[in-house]
């Protein structure tokens, strides 16, 4: 990563109280409360929740027999417009306690427009998710939204763009910084561009100075309990998805990924020792065309990269540095004709010599057209028990369990 490219992650310390670097690495505590600071506690929360969520689908609960554990959950419900909060108990992963607004009020976006970040209008995308209370936010029609500056989230809100065909484009995008909860899903997010230097609302009593923002299309940024579903990215100024600065608690699955350089960077930087408590699990995506690299590139923290269809990457597939513990399941991984890019991994500016003691395995993964996988370490059992959140699928099955990567066609009174 670039001097720039960390200068411009630092910049984004600034709080929405205009705080200094340290103010605002202290505010993670205080703002983040609901954060898991301890990777061995997220651990027992995933394998709970994976019994819980077991005795939840035999009382009833939809199975369309996909193979998807998420579409099964929910998907061949007719109804399921009448039921859209039963998403939030169909998470997988570490991300899978994310409850976004289930405990809150439907809130209906009628207004496209984002005319005044500073004082939106009610209706529009802005004003829905700065409330303090929990809201699940759906769209009245289908729309564009073209955003003058970072859509700055606070806690507790459930995206759901299921049933109308919505994209963020043309401008800023999302930010999720110091904040807990949230659901993202069925939304395009493409052609994120750069913005800043201005006056943006975070909350219906403050509002503050922001720095310039990469152009990320999402930016998890000291936030925890996230969950990234079921939309299409591509074409942003810089990530596509970023998660930095302490965050943890995160799933990213059934995305489709295309048209970018620098997919995914989950980590800060090899010194800021706070990403150790990171866990992010990254399932059943499409990683298509015109993908470069960083799908992901992990740092300090526990990566579970399991059951996803990549299909296209010119440099590589997964990278790291700062000893990341990678475990991938099940995957297929199709490399590109160049024969200088068969590796799907990558270990970034490290010698041999440090990195060969890093844990990073291939277990059932699927290699195609000379791709190849590079392992490392011992093999602790604690290590890759903190870097597993679901019990993989054979990859014979990715090309059925991906094939509706992306935003779904939902229509009300039809099966998802």
């Amino acid at each position: 990563m670039s001097v720039n490219y960390r200068s411009a992650k630092t910049e984004k310390l600034q709080s929405l109280k205009n705080t200094t670097m340290a103010n605002g690495v202290e505010e993670v505590d205080v703002l983040n409360e609901h954060a898991v600071a301890d990777p061995e506690e997220i651990v027992e929360m995933v394998h709970m929740s994976i019994r819980n969520n077991t005795q939840r689908r035999k009382l009833g609960y939809f199975t369309c027999g996909t193979g998807n554990p998420i579409d099964d959950c929910w998907r061949c419900d007719p109804d399921w417009h009448k039921n859209r909060k039963r998403l939030a108990d169909c998470g997988i992963g570490f991300g899978r306690n994310a409850v976004g607004g289930k405990n809150g009020r439907f809130y209906v976006v009628t207004d496209p427009g984002d005319d005044d970040p500073v004082n939106p209008k009610p209706g529009t995308l802005r004003h829905a998710v700065i409330q303090d209370e929990p809201l699940w936010i759906v769209f009245k029609r289908d729309m564009v939204i073209q955003l003058k500056e970072e859509l700055i989230m606070n806690s507790f809100k459930t995206i759901d763009g299921r049933g109308v065909n919505v994209h963020i484009a043309n401008g800023a995008c999302i930010t999720v910084q110091f904040v807990t909860n949230i659901i993202i899903h069925g939304i395009h997010i493409h052609d994120c561009k750069p913005t800043g230097n201005a006056m943006v609302r975070s909350s219906p009593s403050h509002y503050g100075w922001r720095t310039m923002a990469d152009g990320d299309g999402i930016s998890i940024f000291g936030a925890s309990h996230i969950w990234i579903d079921h939309n299409s990215l591509s074409h942003c100024a810089d990530g596509l998805v970023d998660a930095i600065m302490g965050s943890t608690a995160i799933t990213i699955s059934n995305n489709h990924f295309a048209h970018h350089n620098e997919v995914m960077l989950l980590g800060h930087s090899d010194s800021y020792v706070r990403d150790k408590q990171m866990q992010v699990t990254i399932a059943f995506n499409h990683f298509g065309a015109g993908l470069i690299q960083r799908m992901p590139r992990c740092r300090h923290g526990y990566f579970h990269v399991v059951n996803n269809d990549y299909t296209h990457w010119e440099m590589y597939a997964i990278g790291g540095s700062a000893s990341p513990t990678i475990n991938s399941q099940g995957n297929r991984y199709l490399a590109p004709a160049n024969p200088f890019a068969k590796e799907v991994t990558k270990r970034v500016d490290t010698a041999e010599g440090q990195w060969k003691g890093w844990n990073w395995r291939s277990e059932g993964d699927l290699m195609l057209n000379g791709a190849y996988f590079t392992s490392s370490g011992a093999g602790a059992s604690a290590s890759y028990a903190k870097a597993s959140s679901l019990g993989a699928k054979s990859s014979s099955m990715v090309g059925a369990i991906t094939t509706d990567a992306g935003p779904l066609s939902c229509r009300r009174g039809r099966k998802c």
